[in-house]
């Protein structure tokens, strides 16, 4: 993480909460900081107030899904992309970036483009339903959530979502160097083992 640290004017946003569906606590907010305080305070744990008496984080700080290599081109020349990557389509490919402590959670949801996951650092649990277990998912039905499951993957609710448990899925852990490739349509739950 402190690689991060000499690009002190570069302002990103910041998730922080457990993630963009907490709707027990409804305690997750966006904020924009320096990339440089966002790494000493959730990376580096340096920020006292964002601790707890053992050391661990009260709140969780994700940088999710942002364009970082556009903002610092630099970074750029650390990774290529695959060629595989424009196989078939004439669209531009995204390269975005999700960098957060353990425990950071991208719920259960889907996208309308193919992912090539590529894993830098630190290891990540991920969870692929196919797009014919949509049913027993419960997608969102607010239009801004609809590509979004209602479940938390990892406690759910059976009484409120009876149908979840037969759903089938693969899972692995991700690990430096790993690339996983999500097809459109494919619902994907992931959360950070460590530092990634």
């Amino acid at each position: 993480p402190s690689y991060f640290l000499s690009f002190k004017e570069v302002f990103v946003p910041i998730e922080v909460g457990s993630n963009y569906l907490d709707f027990e606590t409804h305690t997750w907010s966006q904020k924009s900081m320096t990339l440089k305080n966002f790494v000493q305070s959730f990376l580096l744990k340096e920020n006292p107030k964002l601790l707890d008496e053992n050391g661990n984080l009260k709140v969780m700080g994700y940088l999710a899904q942002h364009p970082l290599f556009d903002q610092i081109p630099e970074l750029q020349s650390d990774f290529t992309i695959p060629t595989y990557a424009h196989i078939g389509t004439d669209k531009p490919y995204m390269t975005n970036a999700w960098i957060g402590p353990q425990g950071t959670v991208s719920p259960l949801h889907k996208d309308p483009y193919h992912n090539v996951y590529a894993q830098v650092v630190g290891y990540k649990y991920i969870r692929l339903y196919a797009p014919d277990q949509t049913e027993l998912l419960y997608p969102d039905i607010r239009p801004f959530y609809r590509n979004t499951s209602q479940v938390n993957v990892e406690k759910v609710d059976v009484n409120k979502f009876p149908k979840f448990e037969k759903a089938h899925y693969l899972e692995a852990v991700l690990e430096p160097g790993d690339l996983l490739y999500i097809p459109i349509g494919y619902w994907h739950y992931i959360r950070s083992l460590t530092y990634s």
